[in-house]
């Protein structure tokens, strides 16, 4: 399966607790498209959030995203990694 790494801007502030929230809103559906969220980072400072996940394809990812009531910005595939 695929990675992707999607971004989302617009979050300044977001602490802890809500990146958390977020992230268990797309672990509680991601199976509904085949999606694996693995990993979940925010910049407070910045507003930035970033995912890394596995999927079928980047629009299933946003689709996951759009359901849990935070739409990606964009979304990145990462074809390489070590």
């Amino acid at each position: 399966m695929a990675q992707f790494m999607d971004i989302h801007h617009g979050m300044k502030g977001i602490t802890a607790d809500q990146l958390s929230e977020a992230h268990r809103a797309d672990l509680a559906i991601e199976e509904e498209e085949g999606v694996h969220f693995r990993h979940a980072w925010a910049d407070p400072e910045s507003g930035t959030v970033y995912c890394l996940s596995e999927a079928p394809s980047a629009e299933a990812v946003q689709r996951i995203h759009e359901r849990a009531g935070h739409k990606a910005d964009e979304i990145h595939p990462v074809p390489l990694s070590t």
